[in-house]
């Protein structure tokens, strides 16, 4: 795997900075504080994200990289795999996942895992190297060859811990220690009385005492919700049986309510018939008086037709005999004046006569007419109360269908409904034969009796309630002590199997052990003896691994020294040959080697042999070197060995 190209947008102090890279040697130089390390820090912050936990350090990645006068914060970089095929990979560091391209530019980020806590594993995937151990295999900082003369012995025991384990954080001997002193605290012995297997064995003794004890109370509470449970079933069946009777009650007072309607539409039938009865006696009397009206006033016009005849009679006499007298008049005197005037007489009577017998026939007119409006009048009267009778007689009729069809519905449509009830209750009442009662005072005397029941049973469950209470601090107590119980005997098979755990892991790490020295160290040592001959120029040539001493050095003269008697600059050079030896193994991929002021404390000739070394033994590896010095680019322009550079 080799990077081709960098390109840093906005990333820490750096802004539009773009790097290319080759295949092989590559020096990035720049001055302290010019940004070697914040390029370094780019790569991996590339490849595997940025992380914003602070993980113990003052401010995270992501805090101490994100530009302050920039919104921008991203990048790109351009690698190649060992089979030719080409990525790009695009990074907002303000998200979590980036953008990955392949050759064709197509981008096939939804190809690789998403893990939810990382983000994108693509390269993870592609090379089977995590961040952990990116950062301490291929990457070598200077804070990890620089070392004092009073640290000589941490390096010394990291390089026996990796060629021992194959970690150079992990010493078998202290591994075993700390699971010893893990097991002694965690679990105990049996002569441990304090530490926590025995502590638990002995608090379930006491337990299973107590639980003895309060264990009666169980059954007592048994039965007290068996009890309940009956008690409930008769209350809900007798609240079943109370509403089943409440909804008969309603239907028979709509029964009765419906009787009161007949009964009121009958009253009103009644009192109608009572009207008709008076109206009839009303038109009799209406008659029998008409017609003594009538009589009476028929005689008066009689009598006045009777004197208006006679008076009739009397005035053509009386007109006779003035004619008479004119006659005799006009030929016994002879004065023609006289004559006329008497002869004047005769109209003047018969028009009196006229007048007088016209006067008489008005006034007998006039009675006529007024008996006939009397006439009418009664006649209307009687007419009245022969309509009202009529309607009345119709309303009665139309009570009278009513009444009938309320008497044919109702008793059809109330026993229609209390068989429905029954029905729907039949299989609700349970251990209760459902009797059917047709009559309001039984269904109210039945409702009474249930009401009683019911009280009955509410007290009964009170009481139980009341003996449940008291039982219950020993129940919860009891259910307590079996948790503790419970619990305690999870923590036993915890510990148990913890402490077979560690048995087994201390089996394992013994097994493992006596497997690497055996394979695994022998081919570790191998490497590191031939890395450190050729950087040392053959002052040391063989390095060995004891139990007792850790990491011996085979001197010139073929005497051998433990490594923490050597000095300071040797032991960087075994250190890092050890690391350089191990690189092989770490990834299917053939992983660049960045050294980021790895040889800041080498002196020239070291440098010169470590150089010549790394370019000589991986000469298919990408070689990135951050230095602030010119000692690199001399050394290979001294050498004619080709490389890439890149000044900051």
């Amino acid at each position: 795997m080799k990077i081709r190209k960098l390109k840093i947008n906005s990333y820490g102090k750096l802004l539009n900075k773009e790097i290319e890279l080759n295949d092989h040697i590559n020096i990035i130089y720049g001055k302290n504080e010019a940004g070697k390390s914040t390029i370094l820090n780019f790569i991996v912050n590339m490849l595997y994200g940025i992380s914003k936990n602070k993980n113990g350090k003052i401010y995270s990645d992501f805090e101490k990289y994100k530009p302050w006068n920039n919104e921008d914060f991203s990048g790109k970089i351009e690698y190649e795999l060992d089979n030719k095929e080409v990525f790009e990979v695009f990074r907002d560091f303000k998200k979590k996942n980036p953008q990955i391209f392949n050759e064709k530019k197509e981008d096939i980020s939804k190809q690789f895992n998403i893990d939810k806590s990382k983000g994108n594993e693509f390269f993870y995937e592609q090379t089977k190297m995590d961040e952990t151990l990116f950062l301490s295999t291929i990457v070598v900082n200077q804070d990890e060859v620089k070392l004092e003369k009073s640290e000589q012995n941490i390096l010394i025991q990291k390089i026996a811990n990796l060629v021992g384990t194959g970690e150079d954080n992990v010493s078998y001997k202290r591994a075993i220690d700390r699971i010893n002193r893990r097991q002694l605290e965690e679990i105990g012995t049996q002569k441990s009385r304090e530490k926590p297997l025995n502590k638990l064995l002995r608090e379930n003794e006491i337990l299973e005492e107590e639980k003895i004890k309060l264990k009666k109370y169980k059954n007592v509470k048994y039965e007290i919700e068996e009890n309940n449970k009956k008690l409930l079933e008769k209350y809900l069946n007798s609240e079943m049986e109370l509403e089943y009777l409440k909804k008969i009650k309603k239907i028979l007072e709509e029964e009765k309510l419906e009787n009161e309607k007949i009964k009121i539409k009958e009253k009103i039938k009644n009192e109608n018939n009572k009207k008709i009865d008076l109206n009839k006696k009303e038109i009799s009397n209406i008659e029998n008086e008409n017609k003594k009206i009538f009589e009476k006033n028929n005689k008066k016009i009689n009598e006045k037709i009777k004197n208006k005849n006679k008076i009739k009679n009397k005035l053509i006499i009386l007109f006779i005999i003035l004619i008479l007298i004119n006659i005799l008049l006009f030929i016994s005197i002879k004065n023609n004046i006289f004559k006329y005037i008497f002869l004047l007489t005769l109209p003047m009577d018969l028009i009196f006569s006229i007048l007088f017998l016209n006067n008489k026939k008005n006034k007998i007119k006039i009675l006529e007419k007024e008996n006939k409006k009397e006439e009418e009048k009664i006649n209307n009267e009687k007419n009245d109360y022969l309509n009202e009778n009529k309607i009345i007689e119709k309303n009665n009729n139309e009570l009278q269908n009513e009444i009938n069809e309320l008497k044919n519905n109702l008793n059809l449509k109330i026993n229609i409904k209390i068989e429905e009830n029954k029905n729907n209750y039949l299989n609700k009442i349970k251990n209760k034969e459902i009797i059917k009662i047709n009559n309001l005072n039984n269904v109210e005397e039945e409702i009474e009796k249930v009401q009683k029941e019911l009280n009955i049973i509410k007290i009964k469950l009170h009481e139980l309630d009341l003996d449940k209470e008291n039982i219950e601090p020993q129940i919860d107590n009891l259910i307590k002590i079996e948790e503790n119980i419970v619990n305690n005997n999870e923590k036993i098979v915890n510990l148990k199997q913890l402490e077979k755990s560690m048995n087994l892991a201390k089996q394992l790490i013994e097994n493992a052990y006596e497997k690497m020295k055996n394979t695994v160290t022998p081919k570790f040592t191998e490497n590191l003896s031939k890395n450190i001959e050729e950087i040392t120029n053959g002052k040391y040539t063989n390095v060995i691994v004891r139990d007792d001493n850790g990491l011996v050095v085979e001197l010139e003269k073929g005497n051998y020294v433990e490594a923490n008697r050597l000095s300071v600059g040797t032991i960087d050079q075994l250190y890092l040959s050890l690391r350089l030896s191990m690189i092989e193994d770490l990834s299917k991929e053939k992983m660049p080697i960045i050294l980021d002021e790895a040889f800041a404390y080498y002196d020239t000739q070291r440098l010169k042999n470590i150089l010549k070394y790394i370019e000589k033994s991986y000469p298919n590896r990408q070689i990135i070197l951050f230095t602030c010095t010119e000692r690199e680019k001399d050394i290979f322009n001294e050498f004619n060995i080709i490389y890439n550079y890149v000044d900051l």
